[in-house]
Order: structure tokens, then C-alpha cells, then sequence
């Protein structure tokens, strides 16, 4: 990977916000981490999805039962993802560091690797956010473009039309071929992954035998294959879009800004990095309570970006803090109302960055 780094030398910005952050919580006499409401949650939604789960295997329900009860899985396993294991492997649902690890794994229960998924998204999303050729989030695809630096090919001027359909079958990518991508090539996009001890590739192959085992295997032998085939795509549509989206409203929108990076030579990003996740990130619908509690914090991305080490049942009371210091030092803090604005902006940069960019066409009238 080509070594990227920021311009830190003027980082006044977030050493100050840092200290006001860090008043707030002294002042407070409270922990960073996550508190009865975050451990509350957790009960709730992993309760919920063993019920669910229970029910489906354990009980004859109807057809219809069985449909929603499939729905109800996957969207409460992506709630469990934003509110649980995304603390978790962040080091912010707990003060324990051994307490963190054993909630992240609830990654590997969802069908995922917690161990790629640090390196993934806490180190490389959260250091080069939406850098292009280095951010996996908005990694170069025939499938979809996400920025204008990445090719275009003929098959992005529909891509707005397509992606729902992509989007709901993210989790079936990311279970069944991104991660033993990275197990086997020992990469993650244009970045070496860590190496993996013993003990981390037994937990994968176990993990991912369970998975196999506990959503595959069993409910086919209760179900027969074409039944159990239509409620798992089920579970994962409802699953993937609802992931799929919560993320890219954080970053693929109007007001976001992307970075370019050639990956044969070093790049120098003329900006801190606090600033860079400002110009990269986006909040929405941040006075929405329901929102906040099922997308566990992820509506607060900025703050989640520049104090990743905070539980997110914190963000609405920093975020206070946040935006106070981004006006004393004129800096962008992005933010949309609401879900459905943020989510028509989003699909309005997609159909952007679907049409055939300004240079190629004026090479072919040439």
C-alpha cells in the first residue's frame, strides 16, 4: 500500500476538541464506554434474534409467519451489527478489554470475521476515509462507481437503478467471498492484512462452520432446500440494505468530499486528519431518537469518526461540543435533517457518477 499520511502540524482543531471532549466526560464522572443503555440494547436484539430464530426452528408457523420472522432476522442482525459487535470491536462497549473481544465475536455469528473487520474498518476506513485505492467502503467495482477518480465502464449509467438489489445481497458477498478473499490473499483491497495466528484462523473456520451449520444446514433439513432458500435470501435482503445504506449515508453523499491516492507512489494529504473525517463524513437525523437507538449512533458518524473509542450511546450529548468547535474554527460539519434526505442525496450521487464523465466523451468527439 502507498504510505499516505496528513498534514498534522496545525492540529489545533482537535486537540482542542479533544480536551472539551474529554471535560464533558470528567465533568460528568462518567466512562466513555457503553452503560446500562447500550447493555440494555443487547439484550433486547439478541434476544430478539434468538427468538426469532427459535420460533422459525422450534415451532410450525405459517408461510407468512415465516416470512416476517425472516425480515425481522436480518434487520435486527444488522441493528446487532450497528449497536453491538460495531462497539465491541471498536473497544467501546466496555471498559474490559477482554469483554470487547468476546461481543465482537457476535461478527462471526452474523456470518462475518471480527479479525478482518478490525483491520478493515477500524484501521484502514477510519485512517483514509473515502480515500480512493485505499478505502475498502468505496473500493473500484465494475458494478458500481463511487467516485468520480474511480473508471467508469458503460454498465454505471443505470447503476442507480440497480443498486438496491446489490445492496440486499451485500451480506451474502461479504460472508461467502470477501472474507475468505482476504483470508486467502492476505489482503484487504490494496492493503497487507495482519498476520493471522493459529488461534485467529481456527476461531475463522470454526466460526464459519457454525454459520454453515446453525443457517444452512439445519434449516434446510427442517425446511428442505427451495423453503430454506427463500428465507435466507430474505433475511439477507433485509440485512444487506439495511447495512448497505446506514453506511453509505455516512459517506456517499452531496456533501462529502473523496480523496484520490495513486498507489505506486506516496501521497501527502495537505489537510489534518480530524479535518479530513470532517469533509468526508456525514450525520442524519440526528434529532431522531428512534433512529439513533436502532442504528446504534451511526446517524452520528462524525462523531463516531473522530472519537471511535466513545460507546455511541454518548454522540448526541458530544455531538453539542462537536459542532461548537467546528463553528469557532470555521470547519464543515455535515449533516442531513433526515433519513429520506440523506437518502435522496445518495442516490443522487450514484446517478452522478453514473453518467460517462466530461474527458471521455471529449476524447471520443476527438
Amino acid at each position: 500500500m502507498a504510505k499516505v499520511t496528513f498534514d498534522n502540524r496545525n492540529n489545533e482543531f482537535y486537540q482542542s476538541l479533544k480536551a472539551a471532549v474529554d471535560k464533558y466526560f470528567e465533568d460528568k464522572k462518567i466512562k466513555k464506554t457503553g452503560d446500562y443503555r447500550l447493555y440494555l440494547k443487547s439484550f433486547i436484539l439478541i434476544g430478539t434474534a434468538i427468538a426469532a430464530y427459535s420460533a422459525l426452528m422450534l415451532t410450525d408457523v405459517s408461510t407468512l409467519t415465516a416470512i416476517l420472522l425472516c425480515a425481522l432476522s436480518g434487520f435486527t442482525f444488522a441493528c446487532i451489527g450497528f449497536s453491538v459487535m460495531h462497539d465491541a470491536n471498536h473497544g467501546s462497549y466496555s471498559t474490559k478489554p477482554w469483554l470487547n473481544d468476546a461481543i465482537g465475536l457476535s461478527a462471526n455469528f452474523l456470518g462475518a470475521n471480527s479479525y478482518f473487520w478490525k483491520q478493515k474498518h477500524n484501521i484502514i476506513h477510519h485512517t483514509y476515509t473515502n480515500v480512493d485505492g485505499i478505502d475498502d467502503d468505496i473500493a473500484k467495482s465494475p458494478i458500481i462507481r463511487q467516485c468520480e477518480t474511480q473508471k467508469w465502464v458503460p454498465a454505471h449509467k443505470v447503476q442507480h437503478l440497480y443498486l438496491v438489489p446489490i445492496y440486499a445481497m451485500s451480506s451474502i458477498f461479504w460472508i461467502f467471498f470477501m472474507d475468505f478473499t482476504k483470508y486467502f490473499s492476505r489482503k484487504i483491497y490494496t492493503t497487507d492484512a495482519w498476520k493471522m495466528s493459529a488461534k485467529n484462523k481456527l476461531v475463522f473456520w470454526l466460526t464459519k462452520l457454525g454459520y454453515l451449520t446453525f443457517y444452512i444446514v439445519l434449516p434446510i433439513l427442517k425446511f428442505s432446500f427451495l423453503p430454506w432458500l427463500a428465507g435466507f435470501f430474505i433475511t439477507h435482503a433485509v440485512m444487506g440494505l439495511t447495512l448497505s445504506l446506514v453506511f453509505q449515508l455516512a459517506h456517499v453523499v452531496e456533501i462529502t468530499e473523496f480523496e484520490n491516492v495513486a498507489l505506486d507512489e506516496t501521497k501527502h494529504l495537505e489537510t489534518a486528519w480530524a479535518e479530513h473525517e470532517l469533509k468526508t463524513t456525514a450525520n442524519f437525523s440526528m434529532n431522531n431518537k428512534i433512529i439513533s437507538w436502532f442504528v446504534g449512533g451511526l446517524n452520528f458518524q462524525i462523531e463516531h469518526h473522530l472519537f471511535p473509542r466513545v460507546s455511541h450511546v454518548h454522540y448526541p450529548a458530544i455531538s453539542k461540543i462537536v459542532m461548537e468547535k467546528c463553528k469557532e474554527y470555521n470547519l464543515p460539519y455535515n449533516k442531513y435533517d433526515s433519513f429520506f434526505e440523506a437518502l435522496a442525496s445518495h442516490f443522487r450521487v450514484m446517478k452522478s457518477l453514473g453518467k460517462k464523465p466530461v474527458e471521455m466523451v471529449k476524447l471520443q468527439a476527438a
